[in-house]
C-alpha cells in the first residue's frame, strides 16, 4: 500500500469489531513505525499508554462520555506529551545529546548550547512548554494511525474525555498532558461506514494577509 493509498484508507470508525484481535506485534510494530516521526529537536516527547484490560476500557469509557467504542476496540492507547521533555536531566534529553554528539552533529562542549536553546525555544513558559507537548505528540498520534492504517487496522482518535480523571484513574503524572484517546481495531462489518467527510480544497486552505 502507498501513502496516498493510506491517506484514503485511514478512517475514524465509530463501530468495532470486539471479537476482531490485534496482535501484540501489530502494536509494536505500529508504534515503532510512528517512533521514526519527526520532533522538536528530535526530543521525542511522546509516550504512550496500553489498554487491553476490559476492566481498565471499561474504566476509561466511564470517564470518556461513556461512548462504546472505547470498550469495544481491542486495544486504546493514551497518547502522552510530556511538558518536561525539553529539560536538563530528562533522560530522553541527555540521551538524544548524547546520540547527537556520537553522530557526529554536536561537539560534547556545546551541551550548555543544546539546553539553553532547548529552555528558550520551549521552556519560556507554562504556555510555550504545553505547546512543545501538544505539537509533537500530535504529531506522534497522527504516525499512529497512518502506522495502523498501513497495518490493516482502524483506528478513531478522541477527545471527548475526562482528562484529569484518566490522569488520575491511571496514576499518570503530572508532567504529562493527554491530547487524545486512540482505539485501534477492525470495524464492525455489520454496521454501516458512513462516506468520507468533507475536506477542504487547497483554496480553502491557502491563505494571505497582505494588502
Amino acid at each position: 500500500m502507498n501513502f496516498t493509498d493510506i491517506l484514503a484508507k485511514r478512517r475514524s470508525v465509530n463501530f468495532f469489531d470486539p471479537e476482531a484481535e490485534v496482535s501484540d506485534a501489530q502494536i509494536r510494530r505500529i508504534i515503532e513505525k510512528a517512533a521514526l516521526t519527526p520532533s522538536s529537536f528530535n526530543l521525542q516527547p511522546w509516550n504512550v499508554m496500553l489498554f487491553r484490560d476490559s476492566a481498565d476500557k471499561h474504566t476509561l469509557r466511564k470517564l470518556a462520555m461513556d461512548q462504546p467504542k472505547v470498550s469495544e476496540a481491542p486495544v486504546v492507547l493514551a497518547i502522552l506529551g510530556d511538558r518536561n521533555g525539553w529539560q536538563e536531566g530528562h533522560p530522553v534529553v541527555e540521551r538524544n545529546f548524547k546520540e547527537m554528539v556520537a553522530a557526529g552533529g554536536m561537539k560534547p562542549e556545546q551541551h550548555n548550547w543544546f539546553i539553553n536553546a532547548c529552555k528558550g525555544l520551549y521552556g519560556k513558559n507554562e504556555e510555550t512548554a504545553q505547546a512543545f507537548a501538544l505539537k509533537n505528540a500530535g504529531f506522534f498520534a497522527m504516525s499512529l494511525m497512518y502506522a495502523a492504517a498501513d497495518e490493516g487496522l482502524d483506528t478513531h482518535p478522541m477527545d471527548g474525555f475526562d482528562h484529569d480523571g484518566v490522569r488520575s484513574a491511571f496514576n499518570i503524572p503530572d508532567r504529562f498532558w493527554i491530547p487524545l484517546l486512540l482505539c485501534v481495531g477492525h470495524f464492525d462489518s455489520s454496521k454501516t461506514l458512513l462516506p468520507p467527510k468533507w475536506r477542504k480544497s487547497y483554496e480553502d486552505i491557502v491563505v494571505s494577509f497582505g494588502d
